[in-house]
């Protein structure tokens, strides 16, 4: 009756030698191909180093300026307005500006990645019942997976550094554009369609002219969820060299710094909710603008 209490396992020895194959197999990958990759992702460095020397480049009341225009363009709200700017100078005020243009650069980055990747891939699913029967269980995973094992596999085959920790970010942060889009695309209304159908349009007219701009606002709230995953992972993304508002908690956390991690954790607060008004905003205005288009 002991099988009833222990569940039954494989053979240890069998189990430690197939887990020591795997690993050895990946480090002689890494060893094999891991400067190939490295080399692959060097646009992707030279760009991330182009961003962070632009927002810590400029000068901070340009930059409260140009974030308070984007607030007014996508929300018309002069609340939001105001919400940020004094969210963005309570964060100067606190000695934590250049950390957190790092940080802000780092998201524009692992935004615009997730959105050259995700959106092709959404497109896809929309089109291909059979795509999308594929890919939904591997978005499962990506958003299951706890987001330490993402950084295992990357620091493996790249090192330690900002662009492995932007990889991990946008594995991370990825499943929901692609599954937004895939369902805002799939969510138009099939008169819309047969009505473009009837005009003539083809396949690429009726996916640019139609169903994207139809899909925006349901597409705005998979970069809208994007984002906010994204800077969710900044603290663990930090523990591989990202820099930002992520390396002072860090040190908080080893050293029982208390006021150092709340700060640094209400500064990354803070940028969430300025991201989040912004793009819920602009989403929410595409909503109504459509409803008044249809209505």
């Amino acid at each position: 009756m002991e099988w009833l209490w222990k569940f039954p396992s494989m053979d240890e020895d069998l189990l430690r030698a197939l887990k020591k194959s795997v690993d050895e197999g990946f480090r002689a990958f890494t060893r094999g191909y891991g400067g190939s990759i490295e080399t692959l992702f060097s646009p992707l460095q030279s760009f991330l180093i182009w961003a962070e020397r632009l927002m810590t480049g400029m000068p901070w009341p340009l930059v409260v300026a140009i974030i308070g225009a984007i607030a007014w363009l996508a929300t018309r709200s002069w609340r939001i307005v105001v919400g940020c700017i004094v969210t963005l100078l309570l964060i100067g005020y606190f000695d934590m500006w250049e950390d957190t243009m790092k940080t802000v650069s780092m998201i524009f980055v692992c935004t615009v990645l997730s959105i050259a990747v995700g959106l092709p891939i959404g497109i896809a699913m929309s089109r291909s019942d059979r795509m999308q029967r594929v890919v939904n269980p591997i978005l499962d995973v990506m958003q299951t997976m706890p987001s330490f094992v993402y950084l295992i596999p990357v620091v493996m085959l790249l090192g330690i550094g900002r662009v492995p920790g932007v990889i991990a970010v946008v594995i991370y942060a990825l499943p929901p554009m692609i599954r937004l889009t895939n369902l805002g695309i799939r969510m138009v209304d099939r008169d819309v369609l047969e009505a473009a159908d009837a005009f003539g349009s083809s396949s690429w007219q009726k996916l640019r002219n139609v169903q994207l701009p139809l899909a925006l606002p349901t597409i705005m709230a998979g970069i809208n969820q994007t984002i906010m995953m994204a800077l969710a992972m900044v603290v663990i993304a930090s523990m591989i060299g990202v820099q930002g508002l992520g390396q002072p908690v860090l040190k908080a956390i080893a050293n029982q710094y208390f006021t150092l991690g709340v700060f640094n954790g209400l500064a990354i607060v803070g940028i969430a909710i300025i991201f989040d008004r912004i793009s819920q905003a602009y989403g929410l205005r595409l909503q109504k603008h459509r409803e008044v288009v249809h209505g």
